[in-house]
C-alpha cells in the first residue's frame, strides 16, 4: 500500500489566468492527498486576489503573525476614529443638550411675572399633560405667539402638572418646542395661588388670562376655545393700550 507524503507544499491560486493550482512538489505527483485539498479548495480561486499564497508549516506561522499584525493596527485605527468621533460630537452635544425644566413658581412668583412684562401685552395660559382641551390648544396657542410676536405679543405658559408627571411634561414640550416661556406651579398651595390669578376661578383647565400693558387683567378664557376667539381677543389686547 503507498503511504500518503505529508510532506511541506505550497499553492496559489492565479485568478487573472484561471489556470488550477499550480501543487509545488518535489515528484510533482497527485496523490490522494493533494487531490483531496484541490477539491475542497476549488472555490477559493474565485474569491482571493492573485498572487495570494497559502503554505502550510512555516508559511502558516508567518500568516498567523500577519493577521496578528493586521487586527492590531485595525483596533488602533478604529480607536482613532472614535476618539475623533467623540471629539467632534463633544461641542454639539452640548449645543443640542435637553432644555430645561421649567421653573417653579408659588404666588409670589406668579405676581412678580406679571410685573416682569408690565409694558407688553400679555397672555398667559395654564396647562397639564392630563388636560385633553389643554393639549388640543397648546399648538394652537404656539403659533398665534409666533404669529403675533411681530406686533409686541407676549405669552407665558404655566403648567400644573404634578410631580409624578414630570416626564410626561418634558415629552409633551419637547415635542411642541414652544416659543414662550414655560413654569411650574410649586405644588400646593391652591386657594392662595388661584386668589392671586383671578378670585373666581376654581382652578378649571384651560385657562387663559389677558393682562395690558399696565398691569391689569382684561380678560379671561375659562375652558376651550377657538382659534378665532384666541384671535379676537388678542387684536383688542394689542389694541387696548394702557388705560
Amino acid at each position: 500500500m503507498a503511504r500518503l507524503s505529508r510532506k511541506p507544499f505550497e499553492f496559489s491560486f492565479i485568478q487573472a489566468s484561471g489556470r488550477a493550482p499550480v501543487i509545488n512538489r518535489h515528484d510533482r505527483r497527485k496523490t490522494p492527498y493533494t487531490m483531496r485539498l484541490l477539491a475542497a479548495t476549488s472555490g477559493l480561486r474565485a474569491l482571493y486576489a492573485p498572487g495570494m499564497r497559502f503554505s502550510t508549516g512555516r508559511g502558516m506561522d508567518r500568516m498567523r503573525m500577519e493577521g496578528r499584525t493586521m487586527s492590531l493596527r485595525g483596533r488602533l485605527v478604529l480607536l482613532c476614529f472614535l476618539a475623533a468621533g467623540a471629539a467632534m460630537a463633544a461641542p454639539q452635544a452640548q449645543k443640542t443638550g435637553a432644555p430645561r425644566d421649567p421653573e417653579i413658581i408659588d404666588t409670589q412668583g406668579y405676581q412678580k411675572l406679571i410685573q416682569q412684562y408690565r409694558g407688553k401685552p400679555l397672555l398667559v395660559t395654564f396647562w397639564a399633560t392630563w388636560c385633553e382641551p389643554c393639549r388640543d390648544e397648546y399648538p394652537m396657542l404656539n403659533e398665534l405667539a409666533k404669529q403675533y410676536a411681530p406686533q409686541g405679543l407676549k405669552v407665558v405658559g404655566v403648567n400644573l402638572d404634578g410631580d409624578g408627571d414630570l416626564i410626561l411634561m418634558r415629552r409633551f414640550i419637547a415635542r411642541y418646542k414652544p416659543v414662550f416661556p414655560n413654569y411650574r406651579k410649586k405644588p400646593g398651595e391652591e386657594g392662595s395661588f388661584r386668589q392671586a390669578v383671578l378670585p373666581e376661578w376654581n382652578g378649571s383647565l384651560p385657562a387663559s388670562f389677558f393682562y395690558a400693558k399696565d398691569g391689569r387683567q382684561i380678560g379671561q378664557f375659562i375652558g376651550e376655545r377657538t382659534r378665532d376667539a384666541y384671535e379676537t381677543a388678542i387684536r383688542s389686547l394689542l389694541t387696548s393700550g394702557s388705560h
